[in-house]
C-alpha cells in the first residue's frame, strides 16, 4: 500500500492585476519584474473573498477529481500564512462548508513550503491506518499582507488555493520519498514585519532558495536509489524563474517538463504547488507512473520535497 494524490483541483481570482497597472502604483516597470521574476501579471481576490472562500472552491473540485464525498473525510489540513482569523481555523471554517462532519481539522504553517508540510503530515496518518482520506489544501490571500508601496515585494504576491484528497495507492505509487527542513537563522530575511506586511531581503532568500531547492530536489530523488534522468516533471514552488530554472537545471530537466504558472499567478505561497500540480495534471503533463518532484521553500526559513510515482 503507498499514499498518493486520489484528486486535485485549484482556484484564483478572476481580477488580474498586470505588471503594466503595477507602473502606475509603484517606481517599477513591466521589463524589470518580467526579467527579475517571470511575473506578467498576478490574480487579486476582491475584499468580499478570504482566504476560507478560496479553500472551499479549491477544496470542491479536488473532491469532485476524486470522487470522494466529503463526509467521507477523515482530517483536514490547511497550509496557510494568511488565515481568515487567527482562529477558529481556516480548516474548522472548510470543515463547516463542506459538511465534512467527521473530520478533524487544523493549520499549518510553514510560509511557501506549507502544502509540502501538510502533505507528509497527511501521509503518516494514512500509512499507520488511523485515516483513510485526507484533505489537504494551501491557500492564500497575500494581497492582505501585502505593501503597495513596497515595490520589492508588491510586485511578487498573488492570491490563490490549491487542493489534493490523499489516499491509499497501488504498492510502487503515490509519495515514494520526501524532505522537510527548517533553518531559524534564517526568519530575518523573511518575515511579517510589525505593520503586519510581507518584509523580505530579496538578496538573501534568492541565495537560500538556490541552493536549496536544487539539492532537495535531488536528495528525494538518491532516497529511492534513482537518477536525476529518472525524473519526468518537476514542480517547483512558483517564487522566481530564476531559482526554478535552477532546480531544473540541476535535475537535468528540458523546460517543456517543469511546471510553470508563475507568469500568470505571480508568487502564490502554500498555494503554488498544488495549483501549479492541478494544472499540469489537467492539461496533461503529468501522466500515469511519471515520476514527479514536488519542491518549495519559505519563511522560517523552511523547505520541503517529495518525490511520488503518479497513479492510484
Amino acid at each position: 500500500m503507498g499514499v498518493g494524490v486520489l484528486g486535485v483541483g485549484h482556484f484564483v481570482p478572476d481580477k488580474v492585476l498586470t505588471n503594466k497597472q503595477l507602473e502606475q502604483m509603484v517606481d517599477t516597470t513591466d521589463e524589470w519584474i518580467r526579467t527579475r521574476t517571470g511575473i506578467e501579471e498576478r490574480r487579486i481576490a476582491e475584499d468580499d473573498m478570504d482566504t476560507s472562500d478560496m479553500a472551499y472552491l479549491a477544496a470542491e473540485r479536488a473532491l469532485k477529481d476524486a470522487q470522494v464525498k466529503a463526509e467521507e473525510i477523515d482530517l483536514i489540513l490547511v497550509a496557510t500564512v494568511t488565515p481568515d482569523t487567527p482562529f477558529p481555523s481556516v480548516a474548522c471554517m472548510l470543515q463547516e462548508r463542506l459538511g465534512a462532519k467527521k473530520a478533524a481539522a487544523m493549520d499549518l504553517s510553514a510560509a511557501c513550503a506549507g502544502f509540502m508540510y501538510g502533505m507528509i503530515t497527511g501521509k503518516q496518518f494514512i500509512e499507520t491506518h488511523t485515516y483513510k482520506s485526507v484533505l489537504v489544501v494551501g491557500v492564500e490571500k497575500l494581497s492582505k499582507i501585502t505593501d503597495w508601496t513596497d515595490r520589492n515585494t508588491c510586485v511578487l504576491f498573488g492570491d490563490g488555493a490549491g487542493a489534493v484528497v490523499l489516499g491509499e495507492v497501488s504498492e510502487g505509487k503515490g509519495i515514494l520519498s520526501f524532505e522537510l527542513g527548517a533553518d531559524g537563522t534564517g526568519t530575518k530575511h523573511l518575515y511579517q514585519n510589525e505593520n503586519r506586511y510581507i518584509s523580505m531581503n530579496g538578496r538573501e532568500v534568492f541565495k537560500f532558495a538556490v541552493r536549496q531547492m536544487p539539492q532537495s530536489s535531488v536528495n528525494v530523488i538518491e532516497q529511492i536509489g534513482l537518477k536525476k534522468e529518472d525524473v519526468d516533471y518537476l514542480i517547483p514552488h512558483q517564487a522566481n524563474i530564476r531559482i526554478m530554472n535552477a532546480a531544473r537545471e540541476r535535475l537535468g530537466i528540458p523546460e517543456e517538463k517543469m511546471a510553470k504558472v508563475i507568469q500568470k499567478y505571480g508568487n502564490n505561497s502554500s498555494a503554488s504547488i498544488p495549483i501549479a500540480l492541478s494544472e499540469s495534471v489537467q492539461s496533461g503533463k503529468i501522466k500515469e507512473d511519471d515520476l514527479v518532484v514536488l519542491v518549495g521553500f519559505g519563511g522560517g526559513l523552511t523547505w520541503g520535497a517529495v518525490a511520488l510515482r503518479w497513479g492510484k
